[in-house]
Order: C-alpha cells, then sequence, then structure tokens
C-alpha cells in the first residue's frame, strides 16, 4: 500500500485531532517553561530552591544529605526509563501481532479498519514514549554530573570557588529536572493519546483534559501556593 493510499485512510478530523495534540503537547511545554514574569509555574519555582540547595551544600561540612537526595532523584528516572522502555516494547510487540492488534481494535471502537491504521496510531504514541525515554536517560546522566560538581566544592565555604562550583552544580541539577519533566510531559501527553483509539473526538477531548491537568498542577496546585509563601 503506497503512502497516498494509507493516508487516504485516515479522516480530516483525525490530521485534526493529531496536529491539536502534537501542538498542545508543545505549546504546554513552552508555557510551563517560560510563563509570564509575574506567574511562575512549579517548575519555574523550584530552580530557584535547587539554586538554593547548592548554596547550601557549599556551607555544609557533612554532605550525606545531600548525596541521598540526589541518588533519589536518579532512581526516579531510572525508574521512568524503564517503564517507557516496557511500553515501547509492549507496543511494538503489539504492532507485530496484526490479528491481535486488530481484535483489540474491534472490541475497542466496533470498526473494521485496517490495521495499518491501528499501527500508525500506536506508533505515534510511541514515538512521544520514546521521547520521554530520551529525556528520562538524559536527565539521568546529567544527575550524575551534577554529583560529580558536588562533590568538587571544597569543604571549606569561605573558599573563593565553593559558590561557584556551587552555582554549577545547580545549573546542571536544573538542567537534569528540566529534562525530566520534559519526559514526564510526555509521558502525560502519551497516556492521553490512547483516546485516539477510539476516534479523533476522543483524541481532541482527552488532549484538552491532559493540558487541563498539567495546567492546574503547574499554575493552580496547592504545591504551586506552597512555594510561593514567604519565609522571611
Amino acid at each position: 500500500m503506497e503512502l497516498m493510499d494509507r493516508l487516504a485512510l485516515f479522516t480530516p478530523l483525525d490530521a485534526a485531532a493529531l496536529a491539536l495534540w502534537l501542538a498542545a503537547w508543545f505549546a504546554t511545554g513552552l508555557a510551563i517553561e517560560h510563563p509570564p514574569a509575574g506567574k511562575p509555574s512549579v517548575s519555574v519555582l523550584m530552580t530557584r530552591f535547587r539554586r538554593e540547595w547548592m548554596q547550601q551544600l557549599a556551607a555544609r561540612q557533612s554532605r550525606i544529605f545531600d548525596s541521598n537526595i540526589l541518588s533519589t532523584l536518579r532512581q526516579g528516572t531510572t525508574f521512568f526509563a524503564s517503564a517507557s522502555m516496557i511500553i515501547i516494547g509492549g507496543g511494538l510487540a503489539l504492532i507485530g501481532n496484526t490479528e491481535r492488534l486488530l481484535g483489540i481494535a474491534e472490541d475497542l471502537t466496533l470498526q473494521d479498519a485496517p490495521a495499518v491504521v491501528w499501527e500508525f496510531k500506536i506508533m505515534a504514541l510511541l514515538l512521544l514514549v520514546a521521547n520521554a525515554f530520551l529525556k528520562f536517560v538524559w536527565s539521568h546522566r546529567l544527575f550524575g554530573y551534577c554529583a560529580v560538581i558536588m562533590a568538587a566544592v571544597p569543604n571549606d565555604g569561605s573558599s573563593p570557588q565553593a559558590l561557584a562550583r556551587a552555582a554549577q552544580a545547580a545549573e546542571i541539577n536544573i538542567n537534569a529536572a528540566r529534562s525530566f519533566n520534559r519526559g514526564m510531559r510526555s509521558l502525560y501527553f502519551a497516556l492521553g493519546g490512547l483516546a485516539w483509539l477510539l476516534g479523533a473526538v476522543p483524541l481532541m477531548v482527552a488532549t484538552g483534559v491532559t493540558v487541563f491537568v498539567l495546567w492546574r498542577r503547574e499554575f493552580g496546585s496547592n504545591s504551586r501556593i506552597a512555594l510561593l509563601a514567604r519565609t522571611d
């Protein structure tokens, strides 16, 4: 089957739903990472605390507490990277089993569409999951770099290099967290994209729900209120 013949199997509504899904994924990430100055997101607020963390690290003699925190962060990236790999493997296995795939599709939608339609939809989801996997792996590596730089911070807090090294560690830590958050957003939208198996309209609705959930957690959650609370 040629490419044009395959594309003809999808309706204009499918194309619109797919474009909305991808645009929402990109735009949501852009808004979260670059919010208006007067309304920072939770992700932006956390960057301040990461810098403060490294400033406090430079003044501490014992840094076991800091290493434990970083180890916990790395475990999180490892877990989600492994989960993404499992999802990718399961999706590829499903694509490779056409009979099984068509059976699931008929149970979900009661439509008799060619296998290529369902394969394309699953591949679209797997692309976002693959992106998430790459982000988690890079985040894990950056947290490793951060650990090395933290170890290079002089124990003497009055050393000229102490704050400079701490600032470097903070920026690497922030980049690692940013990559991790991007991976999580990809997983959120991949889960929402499962609705495309039910049709174009369900995908549009799921995209709206995904955007709402992310927007609320970043700009309207109790966690954000707590981070904004003044302590001076």
